[in-house]
């Protein structure tokens, strides 16, 4: 079980925790979560997440930068029901999911800007593994991400 909180993190590692500003919404089934980053960077083509996402997470959180495009959805059911048996702790999306009401149920973390009926057309296009800024906040693959109620932070491990 996950014990942590983003305020005390952030009081206690100060400039050390990178902040990823406010406006990222819930979707996940799991609130609290907390894992190493992987990243992605796409623009409306979700091929990378979904290809990503059906390899093991172990606990790791996929950062996804979708350049804040709320045009098409990065992330739904069935890529997030494979991140969940893959054992994903969560996905965080600066841009947008859909598929909300079956997100609710799973359990996994998913934070995003939006949501929105439309998927996205896959062309195989996307980087992987890649540093990508989110929020403000500079991500790295093998960062930590933490994440609750509160907000999510970022730190580089020692």
């Amino acid at each position: 079980m996950t014990s942590f909180t983003t305020p005390d993190l952030s009081d206690e590692l100060g400039g050390a925790a990178r902040v990823v500003a406010a406006g990222f919404l819930d979707f996940g089934g799991r609130e609290v979560f907390d894992g190493p980053v992987r990243t992605v960077r796409c623009l409306e083509d979700n091929s990378r997440v979904k290809e990503l996402l059906a390899t093991p997470g172990e606990g790791a959180v996929l950062v996804v930068d979708g350049a804040g495009s709320l045009t098409v959805a990065l992330l739904g059911d069935m890529i997030a029901e494979g991140a969940v048996a893959q054992g994903w702790a969560g996905v965080v999306i600066n841009g947008a999911v859909r598929d909300v009401e079956i997100l609710r149920t799973l359990d996994i973390g998913v934070r995003a800007l939006g949501s929105i009926p439309r998927r996205s057309d896959r062309q195989g296009r996307g980087e992987v593994d890649v540093p990508v800024t989110i929020g403000g906040a500079r991500v790295e693959p093998g960062d930590h991400l933490y994440a609750d109620a509160t907000g999510i932070l970022v730190t580089t491990p020692a």
